[in-house]
């Protein structure tokens, strides 16, 4: 008699353990929706920044609301041409939506935070400066006073 059992005796193997999967799998999923940044809108045109030599970054990137300024991607300039675009938020709007999309912008941040909302033109290096202008006409109509251009650096990328 062996005292731990020949080699004919089969021991049964424990099953794993399933109760603590569903914590790891909830701290992955809390990990991933903590971590990972979404994209507001999506870039409905080209822009490529034109350079500045004087750069200064954003204290409270939250409080700015961009207007995007350039000639349609590749796949929509079949539907809208290839002219100079306004983009605000997810759709090509004219210059008479402006003054809707600031009274929208402004009525989504708290009372506090209102006075320092900023409006950034990011505008591609080639557009005409007579649809900035516009722009900016709008902007001043309704009281939209701080605006910042968007620029990269000398040398740089967008």
């Amino acid at each position: 008699m062996s005292k731990f059992g020949g080699s004919n005796s089969k021991k049964d193997v424990p099953g794993i353990s399933s109760g603590s999967l569903s914590d790891i799998v909830f701290m992955l999923l809390f990990f991933f929706m903590v971590t990972t940044q979404l994209r507001e809108t999506e870039n409905k045109v080209i822009v490529k920044l034109p350079e500045a030599t004087e750069v200064a970054k954003l204290e409270r990137k939250d409080l700015t609301s961009y207007i995007n300024i350039g000639t349609p991607v590749k796949h929509l300039q079949g539907m809208y041409g290839t002219d100079a675009r306004i983009q605000l938020n997810d759709s090509f709007k004219t210059v008479d939506d402006i003054r809707d999309f600031v009274a929208a912008e402004r009525d989504a941040l708290s009372e506090v935070d209102r006075s320092f909302m900023t409006i950034g033109i990011r505008a591609d290096e080639d557009v005409r400066m007579g649809i900035v202008t516009d722009v900016k006409q709008e902007l001043r109509r309704c009281s939209a006073l701080k605006i910042m251009y968007a620029a990269r650096k000398p040398g740089g990328d967008n």
